[in-house]
């Protein structure tokens, strides 16, 4: 028996200090926060950073760990932080075609791809303890999402 694989992946809810939202287009889920997969020898905290400097040119500094959302049946664990903008201006890279930020009503707007923009809006809102949702499978393609499961991880 192989042990299981997981992907994790670190992304940041950042903003800057006209309370607006940090986001990235990506060529293939449209508008989204900075993220990616955390790599070896990397923080959770630290691969949220360099993703965030990677694919937006913008510095962060971390404020809070959000959560975690766990996507069951393809293994992948998603974590959320939440960081203000310390340096840098938005430029799009090899990682992104278009950043920006914009006024959080108008950003989440923007953000269409799965339940990114619950994640957001989650993160936003986030007062004590940080969240964990479990789902199994892509939640617009029926999976089933267990929201209730709100917990200290």
């Amino acid at each position: 028996m192989n042990p299981p694989k997981h992907i994790v992946s670190a992304a940041a809810i950042v903003l800057n200090d006209n309370n607006e939202l940090l986001l990235i287009k990506g060529p293939r889920r449209g508008w989204e926060m900075p993220g990616g997969q955390v790599e070896l020898g990397e923080s959770l905290a630290q691969a949220a950073i360099r993703e965030t400097k990677e694919e937006a040119g913008i510095d962060i500094e971390i404020i809070k760990f959000c959560g975690i959302f766990h996507n069951v049946n393809d293994c992948i664990c998603n974590t959320l932080f939440l960081a203000k903008a310390v340096g840098g201006k938005p430029t799009a890279t090899s990682e992104s075609l278009e950043t920006g930020f914009f006024p959080i009503e108008e950003a989440l707007r923007m953000v269409n791809y799965l339940n990114f923009k619950e994640r957001i809006e989650m993160s936003l809102k986030l007062e004590g303890d940080p969240i964990y949702i479990e789902f199994n499978g892509s939640p617009k393609e029926g999976g089933t999402s267990s929201d209730g499961n709100r917990s200290l991880v």
